[in-house]
């Protein structure tokens, strides 16, 4: 009689102990990097000003290299999030309220990469930051034009949401083509001339035409939440600023296309796009300090109230920015003082908040307040 035998089944290779692999990172969600976009934009926008200091230029390069450090750490450690807490990781894509900070991956890839050509260049050399920001660029338009299909899509047809839960967070997957439209015309100059250039030039509308109509949609159940439901808790209360991203980051986006659409495209279309940009940008820009004022009120209402530190902070510092670069894309090609100062004001805020966002988010994680060990 032949002897059988038999196999164990296969078990999974997921088994308890890979839970206590680096049990800091199972904490590590999307949302950090919010902190490389915070600190990114603080060299962008300080690149930008109309008014230049001594020594802005140096500390601008020192900034964008701290960003670029980072955003090196975040991506190796959000690596490894994925490989030991695989559960964690998908349970953040199907949970509504961490899912569109996915879009911060995105946003965060291209607003160093816009750094490294802006100002990185005077580190690293010209090509070898065409390079980069080709790179960052890429990845970081196709990340993002996916994931402004997806979430969308886990939230029709996986998340369990209420219109009572619509916080401004849902807007960040929205947001990240915009991102990709002001960055890409830095890439424009470095183009062959002719059809390389315009391909890129309308592909930068396109994706302006996508995040702005897409945000119009969403903006709207943000604001009637607020309106019917009241206050956001303590801690979201922050999160009132993302709405200035898209609003910030589309003024830029019209200015710097707008540069570029003389050698890039024929008229009469060169002329109408500068036309648009100052049509455009100056409306949103006052609808920006609108809700400027009333997310600051919310925000003075809330640290009274007790609201104490939290990763929701660093949305105080890129949508601020995209504000001081808007306002400095409408300096230029108004050539109104008025929005020079502007820009000057609104980069003194940022600054003021990247510094307490960047001193609570290091307290943080040398107590393990953030990232429980």
């Amino acid at each position: 009689m032949a002897t059988t035998l038999v196999r164990p089944r296969p078990t999974s290779r997921r088994t308890p102990q890979a839970h206590k692999a680096f049990p800091a990172l199972r904490h590590l969600g999307p949302n950090w990097y919010a902190s490389v976009m915070g600190t990114a934009i603080v060299a962008t926008a300080g690149a930008a000003l109309p008014h230049q200091l001594p020594g802005q230029r140096v500390a601008c390069q020192i900034v964008w290299a701290l960003s670029a450090i980072v955003l090196a750490i975040l991506l190796t450690a959000r690596a490894g999030h994925w490989l030991h807490h695989r559960d964690q990781a998908r349970a953040h894509l199907l949970d509504p309220s961490v899912a569109p900070f996915y879009g911060c991956l995105s946003m965060a890839l291209l607003a160093v990469g816009g750094g490294t050509l802006l100002v990185g260049k005077d580190l690293i050399g010209t090509t070898a930051a065409v390079a980069a920001d080709t790179v960052l660029f890429t990845a970081g338009t196709v990340i993002g034009l996916v994931l402004a299909v997806a979430v969308p899509y886990l939230m029709v047809v996986r998340h369990t949401v209420e219109p009572r839960q619509a916080t401004p967070v849902w807007l960040l997957p929205l947001v990240a083509p915009m991102v990709s439209a002001a960055l890409g015309p830095l890439l424009i100059p470095h183009l062959p001339a002719g059809q390389p250039r315009e391909t890129l030039l309308l592909a930068c509308y396109a994706m302006f035409g996508i995040s702005l109509l897409a945000t119009l949609l969403m903006l709207p159940l943000v604001f009637g939440r607020l309106v019917v439901g009241g206050p956001l808790p303590l801690a979201l209360t922050p999160t009132l600023f993302l709405v200035l991203g898209p609003l910030g980051q589309s003024t830029t986006a019209v200015n710097q296309l707008a540069d570029m659409a003389p050698q890039s495209i024929g008229a009469p279309y060169a002329g109408a796009l500068g036309a648009f940009a100052v049509v455009y940008g100056v409306p949103v820009m006052g609808f920006a300090l609108l809700w400027l004022a009333l997310a600051v009120a919310m925000l003075v209402r809330a640290a009274r109230n007790g609201m104490g530190f939290a990763m929701t902070w660093w949305a105080l510092t890129f949508p601020v920015g995209t504000c001081v670069t808007g306002a400095a894309g409408l300096a230029r090609h108004t050539g109104l003082t008025a929005f020079a100062w502007l820009a000057t004001v609104l980069f003194l805020a940022l600054v003021t908040a990247w510094l307490l966002a960047a001193a609570h988010t290091l307290r943080g994680l040398f107590t393990g307040g953030l990232l429980p060990r």
